[in-house]
């Protein structure tokens, strides 16, 4: 593949409500998406990062200038250019692991429209549909909590997770769990917001008979994630400090998590999270896909992983409606709790040409010598 293009695209899209974490609150979502153009095809991919640098040191406009200044020239300069080098190509540039993986995801999909096969099939997926997890953001009340969670239940959703902070975490989880009874899935998701001298505190969850506790501890503390494992009984699940295979291998061995989350746009790709996948199933340890309130972009090509056996615990594979009234590609909807896995050549779907306009705020087309 010769590289003709990338367009870089903003939209924005309003949440239907807000999502609180312990970093932020989020209304509304600036999404960076990336369009590839070849002789023989185009593909999309989705840049997972924020607006600020809050869940990562990435952001979207950084994303964007990386992209620009230093990403997009080295892929036009590239001969024969294929998906499984682009992590080469782009590998003397540190870092912008986001910004990477959206060009490698658009590039695997004009890649795979190019030879009729899916991102499904390419990846080694064996199901069809995978069960799909919400994830409840942190409410002004346990009461709103209930109501929520009792919504999405009703929905027909497989797994809870419910974030959780200093002062927003015991009781509602207890809520919860009260109003569940012991058969739905549940998990809790800390996003750093703890250290190891709350292990004492944190070990009171574990009454609760939760799937796991993810990434309870600062993304550089795999000791303190082991010396946790060791004084509580619920499972550690590692997100943000798990960037790589060799990351999540080094975790491993340590003892500072017995679940992985692979986010494909936090470690550089689907490639990246494929092997991720691998290394932790060689190891018995199971994984699942994280959500970063994807489109319908990002959000085929997530499923499509998720489609992967080891990925046995339902993920944040969320419906579109549950952050979005409206996507810009047709929008996935839950089946008997479940998504299914889209079929189509490549990611197996594509941006609505008036939808994607209506929540477009600016574009930038990149061409060789021009970047």
């Amino acid at each position: 593949m010769k590289l003709a293009g990338i367009e870089l695209r903003r939209i924005a899209l309003p949440l239907v409500a807000p999502f609180r974490t312990s970093f932020g609150t989020q209304t509304e979502r600036d999404i960076l998406l990336v369009r590839v153009e070849s002789p023989a095809a185009e593909g999309w991919g989705e840049c997972v990062a924020l607006s600020d640098p809050v869940y990562s040191s990435e952001y979207v406009e950084g994303a964007a200038h990386v992209i620009r200044e230093h990403l997009a020239p080295r892929l036009f300069a590239a001969d024969s250019l294929t998906a499984a080098r682009v992590a080469t190509v782009l590998e003397p540039v540190r870092g912008h692991r986001m910004a990477k993986a959206a060009l490698e995801a658009a590039i695997i999909d004009a890649e795979l429209r190019t030879a009729g096969v899916s991102l499904a099939s390419h990846l080694g997926a064996v199901r069809d549909a995978v069960d799909a997890g919400v994830s409840v953001g942190i409410m002004a009340s346990v009461p709103e909590l209930l109501d929520a969670v009792a919504g999405y239940l009703d929905a027909g959703y497989r797994r809870i997770k419910l974030k959780i902070e200093p002062g927003w975490d015991i009781e509602p989880v207890r809520a919860v769990r009260e109003r569940l009874g012991d058969d739905v899935g549940l998990q809790v998701d800390a996003n750093t917001a703890y250290t190891l001298a709350d292990a004492r505190h944190l070990a009171q969850l574990d009454p609760f008979d939760l799937l796991l506790i993810e990434q309870p501890l600062p993304e550089d503390d795999l000791a303190g994630h082991a010396a946790l494992a060791r004084v509580i009984s619920t499972p550690v699940c590692l997100d943000e400090s798990i960037e790589s295979a060799r990351d999540a291998a080094a975790a491993i061995l340590m003892g500072a998590c017995s679940i992985v989350n692979v986010k494909p746009g936090r470690v550089g790709g689907y490639l990246e999270a494929r092997r991720i996948h691998d290394v932790c199933a060689a190891h018995g340890v199971p994984v699942w896909c994280g959500g970063m309130l994807e489109t319908g972009i990002g959000r085929a090509a997530n499923v499509a992983l998720a489609a992967l056996p080891n990925f046995t615990l339902p993920g944040d594979t969320s419906a579109s409606d549950r952050y979005y009234a409206t996507d810009i590609t047709a929008p996935f909807v839950l089946e008997d709790g479940r998504l299914r896995v889209p079929v189509g050549p490549g990611i197996g779907v594509a941006p609505i040409p008036e939808q994607l306009d209506q929540f477009t705020t600016s574009t930038e087309m990149l061409t060789a010598g021009k970047t």
